[in-house]
Protein backbone atom coordinates (compact mmCIF):
# COMPACT_ATOMS: atom_id res chain seq x y z
CA UNK A 1 0.00 0.00 0.00
CA UNK A 2 1.25 3.49 -0.84
CA UNK A 3 0.84 6.27 1.73
CA UNK A 4 2.21 9.79 1.75
CA UNK A 5 3.27 10.57 5.33
CA UNK A 6 6.99 11.32 5.05
CA UNK A 7 6.57 15.10 4.94
CA UNK A 8 4.20 14.92 7.90
CA UNK A 9 6.77 12.93 9.88
CA UNK A 10 9.50 15.46 9.10
CA UNK A 11 7.26 18.36 10.08
CA UNK A 12 6.22 16.67 13.33
CA UNK A 13 9.86 15.91 14.08
CA UNK A 14 10.80 19.56 13.66
CA UNK A 15 7.86 20.89 15.69
CA UNK A 16 8.29 18.50 18.62
CA UNK A 17 12.08 18.33 18.58
CA UNK A 18 12.26 14.53 18.38
CA UNK A 19 14.04 12.33 15.86
CA UNK A 20 12.04 11.03 12.85
CA UNK A 21 13.00 7.49 13.90
CA UNK A 22 11.02 7.96 17.15
CA UNK A 23 7.91 8.88 15.18
CA UNK A 24 8.42 6.02 12.71
CA UNK A 25 8.74 3.53 15.58
CA UNK A 26 5.59 5.02 17.11
CA UNK A 27 3.68 4.53 13.87
CA UNK A 28 4.87 0.92 13.58
CA UNK A 29 3.86 0.22 17.17
CA UNK A 30 0.46 1.86 16.71
CA UNK A 31 -0.19 -0.17 13.56
CA UNK A 32 0.56 -3.38 15.46
CA UNK A 33 -1.84 -2.36 18.23
CA UNK A 34 -4.63 -1.45 15.80
CA UNK A 35 -4.05 -4.49 13.55
CA UNK A 36 -4.37 -6.85 16.50
CA UNK A 37 -8.11 -6.13 16.38
CA UNK A 38 -8.19 -7.64 12.89
CA UNK A 39 -5.84 -10.56 13.53
CA UNK A 40 -8.01 -11.92 16.31
CA UNK A 41 -5.84 -14.95 17.16
CA UNK A 42 -2.99 -12.91 18.71
CA UNK A 43 -0.82 -13.60 15.70
CA UNK A 44 2.74 -12.41 15.38
CA UNK A 45 2.19 -9.19 13.46
CA UNK A 46 4.86 -7.73 11.20
CA UNK A 47 5.05 -4.20 9.89
CA UNK A 48 6.97 -3.20 6.79
CA UNK A 49 7.09 0.59 6.77
CA UNK A 50 9.33 2.73 4.58
CA UNK A 51 7.78 6.20 4.87
CA UNK A 52 10.40 7.91 2.72
CA UNK A 53 9.23 5.66 -0.15
CA UNK A 54 5.59 5.60 0.90
CA UNK A 55 5.54 1.79 1.35
CA UNK A 56 3.40 0.17 4.06
CA UNK A 57 2.46 -3.44 4.73
CA UNK A 58 1.00 -5.05 7.84
CA UNK A 59 0.92 -8.84 7.80
CA UNK A 60 1.27 -12.03 9.82
CA UNK A 61 3.18 -15.17 8.87
CA UNK A 62 1.59 -18.61 9.25
CA UNK A 63 2.70 -22.11 8.36
CA UNK A 64 0.37 -24.22 6.21
CA UNK A 65 -0.66 -27.51 7.87
CA UNK A 66 -3.41 -30.09 7.45
CA UNK A 67 -4.88 -29.54 10.89
CA UNK A 68 -3.85 -26.33 12.73
CA UNK A 69 -3.12 -26.85 16.42
CA UNK A 70 -1.70 -23.37 17.00
CA UNK A 71 -3.91 -20.77 15.26
CA UNK A 72 -1.46 -17.96 16.03
CA UNK A 73 1.24 -19.64 13.88
CA UNK A 74 -0.62 -22.14 11.69
CA UNK A 75 -3.32 -22.11 9.00
CA UNK A 76 -5.17 -24.95 7.31
CA UNK A 77 -4.42 -25.78 3.68
CA UNK A 78 -8.00 -24.97 2.72
CA UNK A 79 -7.88 -21.48 4.26
CA UNK A 80 -4.39 -20.84 2.90
CA UNK A 81 -5.46 -21.65 -0.66
CA UNK A 82 -8.29 -19.13 -0.40
CA UNK A 83 -5.63 -16.50 0.21
CA UNK A 84 -2.97 -17.92 -2.07
CA UNK A 85 -4.01 -20.57 -4.62
CA UNK A 86 -0.51 -22.06 -4.84
CA UNK A 87 -0.18 -22.61 -1.09
CA UNK A 88 0.99 -26.07 -0.05
CA UNK A 89 1.46 -27.91 3.25
CA UNK A 90 4.84 -27.06 4.84
CA UNK A 91 5.05 -23.62 3.30
CA UNK A 92 4.80 -20.29 5.13
CA UNK A 93 2.47 -17.65 3.77
CA UNK A 94 2.14 -13.95 4.55
CA UNK A 95 -1.37 -12.80 5.34
CA UNK A 96 -1.79 -9.12 4.56
CA UNK A 97 -4.19 -6.81 6.30
CA UNK A 98 -6.70 -5.77 3.61
CA UNK A 99 -5.92 -2.40 2.05
CA UNK A 100 -9.19 -0.77 3.09
CA UNK A 101 -8.77 -1.90 6.70
CA UNK A 102 -5.14 -0.83 6.69
CA UNK A 103 -6.13 2.58 5.32
CA UNK A 104 -8.58 3.18 8.16
CA UNK A 105 -6.03 2.05 10.74
CA UNK A 106 -3.30 4.26 9.31
CA UNK A 107 -5.62 7.27 9.32
CA UNK A 108 -7.40 6.77 12.65
CA UNK A 109 -6.18 4.25 15.21
CA UNK A 110 -2.50 5.01 14.59
CA UNK A 111 -2.95 8.74 15.10
CA UNK A 112 -3.80 8.47 18.80
CA UNK A 113 -0.84 6.24 19.62
CA UNK A 114 1.54 8.29 17.47
CA UNK A 115 0.91 11.43 19.46
CA UNK A 116 1.18 9.56 22.76
CA UNK A 117 4.51 8.10 21.70
CA UNK A 118 5.71 11.50 20.55
CA UNK A 119 4.62 12.98 23.89
CA UNK A 120 6.51 10.25 25.72
CA UNK A 121 9.57 11.09 23.67
CA UNK A 122 9.17 14.78 24.50
CA UNK A 123 8.93 13.97 28.21
CA UNK A 124 12.02 11.80 28.07
CA UNK A 125 13.85 14.57 26.22
CA UNK A 126 13.00 17.09 28.98
CA UNK A 127 14.12 14.66 31.68
CA UNK A 128 17.31 13.89 29.75
CA UNK A 129 18.06 17.59 29.36
CA UNK A 130 17.57 18.60 33.00
CA UNK A 131 18.55 15.53 35.07
CA UNK A 132 22.30 16.00 34.36
CA UNK A 133 21.93 19.69 35.34
CA UNK A 134 20.93 18.98 38.93
CA UNK A 135 22.66 21.58 41.12
CA UNK A 136 23.09 24.03 38.23
CA UNK A 137 21.85 27.62 38.29
CA UNK A 138 19.33 28.46 35.58
CA UNK A 139 17.55 31.66 34.62
CA UNK A 140 13.84 31.41 33.96
CA UNK A 141 11.15 33.85 32.85
CA UNK A 142 8.27 34.32 35.31
CA UNK A 143 5.13 33.16 33.49
CA UNK A 144 2.42 32.66 36.11
CA UNK A 145 1.64 31.44 39.62
CA UNK A 146 -0.42 28.35 40.33
CA UNK A 147 -0.91 25.79 43.11
CA UNK A 148 1.65 27.29 45.47
CA UNK A 149 4.39 27.63 42.87
CA UNK A 150 5.69 30.09 40.32
CA UNK A 151 6.02 28.71 36.80
CA UNK A 152 9.28 29.72 35.17
CA UNK A 153 10.07 29.12 31.52
CA UNK A 154 13.61 27.79 31.01
CA UNK A 155 14.61 27.03 27.42
CA UNK A 156 10.97 26.58 26.45
CA UNK A 157 10.26 24.22 29.36
CA UNK A 158 8.07 25.05 32.37
CA UNK A 159 9.86 24.51 35.69
CA UNK A 160 8.40 24.75 39.19
CA UNK A 161 9.63 27.38 41.63
CA UNK A 162 7.67 26.61 44.83
CA UNK A 163 6.81 29.68 46.87
CA UNK A 164 8.48 28.07 49.89
CA UNK A 165 11.77 28.15 47.93
CA UNK A 166 11.52 31.93 47.52
CA UNK A 167 13.53 34.25 49.77
CA UNK A 168 11.70 36.22 52.44
CA UNK A 169 9.99 39.35 51.06
CA UNK A 170 11.08 38.61 47.47
CA UNK A 171 8.58 39.79 44.87
CA UNK A 172 8.58 38.86 41.19
CA UNK A 173 6.36 40.02 38.37
CA UNK A 174 5.30 38.46 35.11
CA UNK A 175 8.15 38.58 32.60
CA UNK A 176 10.89 38.97 35.24
CA UNK A 177 14.07 36.93 34.94
CA UNK A 178 14.56 34.71 37.99
CA UNK A 179 17.78 32.89 38.86
CA UNK A 180 17.53 29.69 40.89
CA UNK A 181 19.27 26.34 41.30
CA UNK A 182 17.85 23.02 40.10
CA UNK A 183 17.25 20.94 43.23
CA UNK A 184 15.08 18.11 41.89
CA UNK A 185 14.23 16.49 38.55
CA UNK A 186 11.49 13.85 38.57
CA UNK A 187 10.08 11.79 35.75
CA UNK A 188 6.43 12.67 35.15
CA UNK A 189 3.57 10.35 35.93
CA UNK A 190 1.73 8.86 32.95
CA UNK A 191 0.57 11.68 30.69
CA UNK A 192 2.39 14.36 32.70
CA UNK A 193 5.56 16.28 31.99
CA UNK A 194 8.65 15.68 34.12
CA UNK A 195 8.93 17.97 37.14
CA UNK A 196 11.92 20.26 37.31
CA UNK A 197 12.03 22.04 40.70
CA UNK A 198 14.24 25.05 41.45
CA UNK A 199 15.10 26.92 44.63
CA UNK A 200 16.65 30.15 45.88
CA UNK A 201 16.72 29.06 49.54
CA UNK A 202 18.86 25.95 49.08
CA UNK A 203 22.48 26.07 50.34
CA UNK A 204 23.36 24.78 46.86
CA UNK A 205 22.18 28.06 45.36
CA UNK A 206 24.59 30.03 47.55
CA UNK A 207 27.39 27.56 46.77
CA UNK A 208 26.90 27.97 43.03
CA UNK A 209 26.71 31.77 43.30
CA UNK A 210 30.02 31.79 45.16
CA UNK A 211 31.50 29.54 42.51
CA UNK A 212 30.38 31.95 39.76
CA UNK A 213 31.71 35.01 41.58
CA UNK A 214 34.99 33.67 43.02
CA UNK A 215 37.49 32.15 40.56
CA UNK A 216 39.48 30.46 43.34
CA UNK A 217 36.39 28.41 44.25
CA UNK A 218 35.62 27.64 40.62
CA UNK A 219 39.15 26.35 39.93
CA UNK A 220 39.38 24.36 43.18
CA UNK A 221 42.04 26.47 44.94
CA UNK A 222 39.49 27.18 47.66
CA UNK A 223 37.10 24.45 48.78
CA UNK A 224 33.70 25.07 50.33
CA UNK A 225 33.49 22.63 53.24
CA UNK A 226 30.13 23.58 54.81
CA UNK A 227 27.23 25.97 54.18
CA UNK A 228 24.28 26.76 56.45
CA UNK A 229 21.61 29.37 55.78
CA UNK A 230 18.69 31.19 57.26
CA UNK A 231 17.53 32.16 53.75
CA UNK A 232 17.31 35.88 53.15
CA UNK A 233 18.79 36.72 56.56
CA UNK A 234 22.18 35.14 57.26
CA UNK A 235 24.48 32.41 56.01
CA UNK A 236 27.76 30.93 57.14
CA UNK A 237 30.24 29.45 54.67
CA UNK A 238 33.27 27.46 55.83
CA UNK A 239 36.17 27.41 53.40
CA UNK A 240 39.63 25.83 53.28
CA UNK A 241 42.64 25.75 50.98
CA UNK A 242 45.85 23.75 50.64
CA UNK A 243 47.62 26.72 49.04
CA UNK A 244 49.63 28.50 51.74
CA UNK A 245 49.81 31.64 49.61
CA UNK A 246 46.03 32.05 49.48
CA UNK A 247 43.90 33.66 52.18
CA UNK A 248 40.59 31.79 51.68
CA UNK A 249 38.49 34.30 53.63
CA UNK A 250 40.04 37.36 51.99
CA UNK A 251 39.75 35.86 48.50
CA UNK A 252 36.05 35.13 49.03
CA UNK A 253 35.28 38.57 50.42
CA UNK A 254 37.21 40.40 47.72
CA UNK A 255 38.62 43.92 47.63
CA UNK A 256 36.42 46.15 49.80
CA UNK A 257 33.98 43.23 50.02
CA UNK A 258 33.19 43.39 46.30
CA UNK A 259 32.84 39.65 45.73
CA UNK A 260 30.70 38.77 48.71
CA UNK A 261 28.55 41.89 48.27
CA UNK A 262 27.70 40.81 44.72
CA UNK A 263 26.48 37.47 46.06
CA UNK A 264 24.62 39.10 48.95
CA UNK A 265 22.85 41.42 46.51
CA UNK A 266 21.52 38.44 44.54
CA UNK A 267 20.18 37.05 47.84
CA UNK A 268 18.22 40.20 48.75
CA UNK A 269 20.89 41.42 51.18
CA UNK A 270 21.44 38.13 53.01
CA UNK A 271 24.49 38.54 55.27
CA UNK A 272 27.20 36.01 54.49
CA UNK A 273 29.91 35.14 57.00
CA UNK A 274 32.98 33.51 55.43
CA UNK A 275 34.94 31.49 58.00
CA UNK A 276 37.93 29.17 57.98
CA UNK A 277 36.99 25.51 58.33
CA UNK A 278 38.70 23.43 61.03
CA UNK A 279 38.37 19.83 62.22
CA UNK A 280 38.91 21.11 65.77
CA UNK A 281 35.44 21.92 67.20
CA UNK A 282 36.77 24.66 69.50
CA UNK A 283 38.62 26.51 66.74
CA UNK A 284 35.78 25.96 64.31
CA UNK A 285 33.11 27.19 66.75
CA UNK A 286 35.10 30.32 67.60
CA UNK A 287 35.28 31.17 63.89
CA UNK A 288 31.63 30.23 63.33
CA UNK A 289 30.40 32.75 65.91
CA UNK A 290 31.79 35.54 63.72
CA UNK A 291 31.30 38.51 63.59
CA UNK A 292 31.35 38.35 67.40
CA UNK A 293 34.72 38.33 69.19
CA UNK A 294 34.92 35.32 71.50
CA UNK A 295 37.00 35.53 74.69
CA UNK A 296 37.14 31.78 75.25
CA UNK A 297 35.39 28.56 74.34
CA UNK A 298 35.49 25.16 76.02
CA UNK A 299 33.96 21.71 75.91
CA UNK A 300 30.91 21.42 78.14
CA UNK A 301 29.84 17.84 77.41
CA UNK A 302 31.69 15.79 74.82
CA UNK A 303 29.08 13.03 74.83
CA UNK A 304 26.19 15.44 74.23
CA UNK A 305 28.45 17.51 71.95
CA UNK A 306 27.94 20.84 73.68
CA UNK A 307 30.32 23.79 73.90
CA UNK A 308 30.37 26.90 76.09
CA UNK A 309 31.52 30.22 74.66
CA UNK A 310 32.33 33.24 76.81
CA UNK A 311 31.98 36.78 75.47
CA UNK A 312 32.14 40.31 76.83
CA UNK A 313 28.92 42.21 77.43
CA UNK A 314 29.30 44.32 74.30
CA UNK A 315 29.67 41.16 72.17
CA UNK A 316 26.81 39.18 73.72
CA UNK A 317 24.00 40.30 71.41
CA UNK A 318 26.28 39.98 68.38
CA UNK A 319 27.23 36.42 69.33
CA UNK A 320 23.60 35.42 69.82
CA UNK A 321 22.31 37.37 66.84
CA UNK A 322 18.86 38.61 65.97
CA UNK A 323 16.32 36.03 67.13
CA UNK A 324 19.27 33.77 68.01
CA UNK A 325 20.19 33.27 64.35
CA UNK A 326 23.96 33.69 64.73
CA UNK A 327 24.47 31.09 67.45
CA UNK A 328 21.91 28.79 65.81
CA UNK A 329 23.78 28.80 62.49
CA UNK A 330 27.15 28.48 64.24
CA UNK A 331 25.92 25.40 66.12
CA UNK A 332 24.54 23.92 62.91
CA UNK A 333 27.71 24.36 60.86
CA UNK A 334 30.02 23.03 63.61
CA UNK A 335 27.73 20.16 64.57
CA UNK A 336 27.96 21.00 68.29
CA UNK A 337 25.40 22.92 70.36
CA UNK A 338 27.00 26.17 71.47
CA UNK A 339 25.97 28.00 74.64
CA UNK A 340 26.80 31.69 75.12
CA UNK A 341 27.56 33.34 78.45
CA UNK A 342 28.74 36.76 79.45
CA UNK A 343 32.17 37.07 81.07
Amino acid sequence: MKINVWNTILQLSKERGVEPSVIINAIEESLKVAASKYFVQNEDIHVFFKPEKGDLRVYSIKHVVERPLHPTREISLEEAQLLQASAAVGEAIEIDLPADTLGRIAAQAAKKVIFQKVRDAEQEKIYGEFAPRLGEIVTGIYRREEAGAIILEVNGVNVLFPLREKLLDEEFGRGDNVRAVIVQVRRGQKGQDPQVIVSRTSPKFLEKLLELEIPEIANGTIEIKDIVRQPGERAKVAVATKDKDVDPVGACIGIKGSRILAVSKELSGEKIDIIVWSNNPLIYAKAALSPARIESIAYQDRVEKTLQATVSRDQLSLAIGKKGINVKLASKIVGWKIGIKES
